[in-house]
């Protein structure tokens, strides 16, 4: 048998909140993986996972995993492939390590995201970055560490690149309306969020400004102002930019339109046949109608307007906790599988 014929065994770090419950989900019935092994809290250690879960995704706990014991952070793993849904502070704890023991780390956190060495990926723009771990200090063992970048960031990137490909976007403007799922578990208390907008998320505009440069390769500045909202799933960007070359709106919303990903990513397992959809309407995007798009992983974009202060202005719509969180990395570990070959 070969390898293209066999699923590659991957183990899942932080199990049981939602992003790990979301990259479980995604990985039910994959043709490339299959999960074999589920870490979360010491507390939740040695549990079965179906015991310690507070299972919040709308689809029924796939039926495979609900038996697997849960093993403690840090134990040892035979799975080649780790997808890490840890916080930042655990995160530089584990992975270096995980890395360092030999297994390939697809992270959703956001601790080694600066790291000049740590590819951070959106397959779509930067794909070719996955080279990069081929000069990490692990490689030599066989591991290394890539990550994905935070939930906004990733429609934000996608919602850019195609414009700045054809007419270098000076500088941008984006605010942030973002769910309440992508504050995690146990969230936030209804209180708090119910009928309510919070105007802040802790670190949050501070990735938002630094991660695209990363991933662009670019330094125009990026203005942002966060806010929480009694959303469920689905964040949307309110996204203002300048271009240096002359642009009309039409010309933007058909950059964005006709944007279509090499075959080298369009033809991986969970990338959508059109990573961008744009919805030609002043009231789209909408999350309750645009954020499940290509089963979460298209990026929305509505009506582009003319602006009076701005070459242009647009609303983004992406699914944070898919296309976000552990849909970016499941391309993310799909690229990698690829790249080091038989895929």
């Amino acid at each position: 048998m070969g390898k293209s014929d066999r699923r590659t065994p991957v183990a899942v770090l932080g199990a049981t909140g939602v992003v790990g419950q979301r990259i479980i989900q995604l990985l039910d019935g994959h043709p490339w993986f299959e999960v074999k092994e589920l870490i979360a809290s010491d507390r939740s250690a040695g549990n079965r996972y179906e015991d310690a879960t507070v299972w919040v995704c709308s689809e029924d706990m796939p039926a495979p995993v609900s038996d697997i014991t849960l093993k403690n952070p840090g134990a040892a793993l035979d799975s080649p492939i780790v997808f890490s849904a840890v916080s930042s502070d655990v995160a530089r704890q584990l992975e270096p390590n995980y890395a360092k023991a030999g297994h390939r780390v697809v992270s959703n956190a956001s601790a080694f995201r600066g790291d000049p060495s740590v590819p951070l990926l959106v397959p779509e723009v930067n794909a070719s970055a996955i080279e990069e771990v081929t000069a990490q200090e692990w490689s030599q063992q066989g591991g290394g560490l890539v990550t994905n970048p935070n939930c906004s960031v990733v429609g934000l990137v996608l919602a850019l690149y195609p414009i700045h490909l054809e007419y270098e976007i000076e500088s941008v403007t984006v605010v942030t309306l973002q769910a309440i799922s992508g504050a995690g578990l146990p969230g936030i208390p209804a209180m708090e969020i119910a009928g309510n907008v919070i105007p802040h998320i802790p670190r949050e505009a501070e990735k938002i400004s630094t991660e695209p440069q990363k991933i662009l390769g670019s330094s125009f500045p990026i203005s942002v102002a966060v806010h929480r909202v009694p959303v469920v799933d689905g964040h949307t960007l309110a996204v203002f930019l300048k271009t240096r070359k002359s642009a009309t709106t039409g010309d933007m919303a058909r950059a964005l339109a006709e944007f279509a990903p090499v075959t080298e990513v369009a033809s991986l397992p969970s990338a959508p046949s059109r990573p961008i959809v744009v919805v030609d309407r002043a009231d789209r995007p909408q999350p309750r109608l645009d954020a499940t798009r290509a089963n979460g992983m298209a990026v929305t974009v509505g009506h582009v307007f003319e602006d009076p202060s701005f070459d242009a202005r647009f609303g983004v719509v992406v699914h944070n906790t898919i296309r976000g969180a552990a849909g970016a990395a499941m391309l993310n570990a799909e690229l990698w599988e690829r790249s080091v070959g038989g895929r």
